[in-house]
């Protein structure tokens, strides 16, 4: 089967393979990089309040 196909052939197969897998993982990555930003703001807002108390 592979003898079949051309180089730029399995070049755009495997761009366009990656770039669907980039499609459907956007919503994970999106979340992961909110949760890291929310959990640096708690970090960020807990040592404030620690600041404050001494």
């Amino acid at each position: 089967m592979f003898g079949r196909l051309t180089f730029p052939q399995m070049l755009f197969a495997s761009l366009l393979g990656v770039a669907g897998g980039i499609y459907i993982f956007q919503p994970i990555f999106e979340q992961y990089s909110r949760d890291q930003q929310a959990l640096k703001e708690r970090v960020k807002l807990s040592h404030e309040s620690e600041e404050k108390k001494t």
